[in-house]
């Protein structure tokens, strides 16, 4: 890693030495299936057991191999997009950067937790940025999505849940996939996976590779490729190690501009920007230990490291040429902004089976602590030199956080029970401008403790009717560069928000269902900066957002079976006039928060008849204002960004897979079925939501 204090290497290092005393996990019944995983620690938010989901006092979804399967998408947002309560910003067909939002939140901010087997996926979550890395889809098993307070098991950003994306385990055998798709797309995957007996117990190796070369919807190309090892042995009975490795690498030729809207009418379809590069790499290691002391008593631990880099090389543009041509017109100098973000962290849980005054009760105890830090560059450059120049901007953000918390479910009778829960967050960020001398005071530090309480209960009224609430205190830190603006502390709070929830769910012969009422009260919320600059750096005020849930699924004869659900947010709207710095109003008391479509349904339908599966997936998403002002008319602002009102859209995709036998299988899916013409998100321009496009691919086991 290329910069780590001395403070937090200091840190890390004294957490590997407490390792084997301390855990990660989930709640009991999802630690009970990481025991069902092999030799293999499964990190779980949920848990897979048959109970996982009635324990939770929150509405949750699990979505499961055979779906992801069965529904090919392209993208981890795509596999999202037919989850209640998502939303999804989209930017281009493969999802590179992530937009996603949930019951009401901006997707184009970063109030959801998102993990990775456990681990945070986003480059980083008090110096920012959420958007820079999102995992492929190829190399997951399931998702897991969970709403309400038991996410106040896991911070910071917390507010709209956590998703936790669950990454293959090894099986034992060689498989290997082959993908042709429109836009002259080729992938290429392989699986690796072997198992032996040691003198203890059961080990197991696994790799997943992936590569992709695609020219791209609009001629927005990419090059991408992903590696995930996999080790886990079990040491002695009660004792089991994992380790994890990955290595992603994408060099996309995506912008952050798109087309004007007369082009966009006109229905062009190139690339607005194309010379400008998106270049992104990761790799991470995992190493988790799982420790059974006892029937009543449980210790594991995860101990997590990672580095990145985003490099985005964008070229400036002749405003007053592009006015005129009606399209971004380049000059030869450009900009590399470019970011390098590290992380350690050790995140510990302890889970305790009991009894509190003759009543059944499971414990958690959590500690984590994690050091994040991010070098934030400018270089300028010319197009006869365009990965090269002079460095106008060499800032350091760094960010050291302490969470403890405690959780208790207490069964008071079969049916009722209560879960009450209790999280701290302490963080201190910094910031150190290089380019300036210490001298003339280039360093500046903030720091923040959040107390965050909860509690849940679910009541099962019979076999087929579950009943949950729950009530939470959930926040958000202010990110380095909002809070730490220039050098100087802004004095920002956190964004913090009450959380409240009540909802039923259960299965009754070929029916199942699921339906909630929620309602987030912010009494402060930061809008991201494409809303109003001046207003980002500003403590925001109060907002609302509230509206239901509702699924409903049945499995029905002759290998039918369809789903549905509804998500529909009556309010996500600011409360109380705001004003800049400068007095100036910027957004009316009422207007509703950019990128928060009222409506979001899904309809699927499957089919299986012997060899045979197919599925036809149908989703809207209804209007939706893209900045706090709700501009109607579509607003071309050439110097900042394009902001309107954009129309709703219905789109629907169909899967098949035929398998041949038990070693070869094809697949084949076309999305956007009717090649809907529609603006998925405005930027600097207007991005296009892809066209209908072709997948054929298959598979083989040896």
């Amino acid at each position: 890693m290329r910069r780590v204090s001395s403070k937090g290497r200091r840190a890390a290092a004294g957490w590997f030495l407490l390792s084997p005393m301390v855990a990660l996990g989930t709640n009991n019944d999802a630690a009970s299936d990481e025991s069902a995983q092999g030799a293999l620690p499964t990190i779980l938010v949920i848990g897979t057991s048959g109970d996982a989901r009635e324990r939770q006092p929150a509405a949750s979804t699990l979505v499961t191999a055979e779906e992801l399967r069965l529904q090919q998408p392209r993208s981890t947002e795509e596999a999202l997009r037919h989850v209640p309560g998502v939303s999804i910003k989209p930017e281009e067909e493969t999802a590179i950067v992530a937009n996603i939002g949930i019951r009401g939140l901006s997707s184009a901010d970063y109030k959801t937790l998102i993990l990775e087997d456990g681990v945070p996926v986003a480059p980083g979550l008090f110096v920012g940025n959420g958007r820079y890395y999102n995992p492929r889809i190829e190399r997951m098993s399931g998702i897991e999505i969970l709403r309400g307070a038991g996410s106040l098991r896991f911070g910071p950003s917390t507010v709209g849940g956590v998703i936790n994306y669950q990454t293959k385990n090894p099986e034992p055998g060689i498989r290997a996939e082959l993908h042709a798709a429109s836009f002259n797309t080729r992938e290429w995957g392989l699986e690796a996976g072997a198992e032996t007996d040691t003198a203890h117990g059961e080990a197991t190796f696994g790799v997943v590779v992936n590569r992709a070369d695609s020219d791209g919807f609009m001629d927005k190309g990419f090059r991408m490729s992903d590696v995930m090892l996999k080790v886990g042995v079990e040491l002695r009975e009660g004792h089991r190690i994992g380790f994890k490795y990955t290595d992603y690498a994408n060099d996309a030729n995506i912008s952050y501009r798109g087309l004007f809207l007369s082009e966009y009418l006109a229905g062009v379809d190139r690339n607005p920007a194309p010379d400008d590069w998106f270049l992104t790499g990761r790799h991470s290691i995992d190493l988790s230990h799982d420790w059974q002391l006892s029937d009543q008593l449980r210790l594991t631990t995860l101990i997590f490291g990672s580095e990145m880099f985003r490099d985005y090389w964008r070229y400036s543009t002749d405003n007053q040429a592009s006015a005129a041509a009606r399209r971004w017109v380049y000059t030869d100098s450009l900009n590399g902004n470019n970011r390098r973000f590290e992380r350690v962290g050790i995140d510990s849980r302890l889970f305790v089976t009991h009894e509190i005054l003759g009543l059944d009760s499971d414990t958690e105890l959590g500690l984590r602590y994690m050091f994040e830090e991010m070098r934030d560059t400018t270089v300028g450059a010319t197009r006869a030199t365009p990965r090269s120049g002079g460095i106008s901007r060499d800032v350091i953000d760094s960010a050291g956080s302490w969470s403890l918390h405690l959780q208790n479910r207490i069964s008071l009778t079969g049916d009722l029970s209560v879960t009450a829960g209790l999280r701290t967050e302490i963080y201190e960020q910094r910031r150190e401008d290089l380019r300036r001398s210490p001298l003339l005071g280039n360093r500046v530090k903030t720091e923040n403790t959040e107390w965050l309480p909860g509690i849940g209960m679910t009541w099962r009224i019979s076999d087929g009717l579950h009943l949950f609430a729950n009530a939470y205190q959930a926040f958000s830190p202010a990110l380095n560069g909002d809070a730490l603006n220039g050098l100087e502390d802004q004095a920002l709070q956190a964004e913090r928000s009450v959380n409240k929830e009540a909802g039923l769910r259960g299965q009754t012969g070929i029916w199942s269902y699921e339906a909630a009422v929620f309602r987030m009260d912010f009494d402060n919320q930061i809008i991201p900066a494409n809303s109003n600059s001046q207003f980002q750096v500003t403590n925001g005020g109060k907002t609302l957002h509230q509206g239901l849930e509702f699924g409903l699924g049945a499995a029905l004869s002759s290998g039918w079976s369809w789903n549905t659900n509804l998500t529909y947010i009556a309010d996500a709207e600011f409360i109380g006039d705001r004003y800049s710095r400068s007095g100036v109003l910027t957004t009316p008391s009422g207007n509703r928060i950019p990128y928060t479509p009222k409506l979001i349904a899904n309809f699927s339908v499957s089919f299986e008849r012997g060899p045979v599966r197919t599925a036809l997936h149908w989703h809207h998403t209804s209007a939706q204002f893209t900045d706090a002002l709700n501009t109607h008319a579509i607003n071309e602002n050439l110097s900042g960004f394009f902001t309107g009102r954009i129309d709703g859209y219905t789109i629907a995709d169909v899967s098949v897979l035929y398998r041949v036998d038990e070693h070869l299988e094809f697949s084949a899916a076309v999305k956007n079925i009717a090649d809907l013409r529609y603006i998925a998100s405005l930027r600097q321009g207007i991005y296009v939501g892809p066209e209908r496009s072709i997948d054929v691919g298959l598979s083989y086991r040896f």
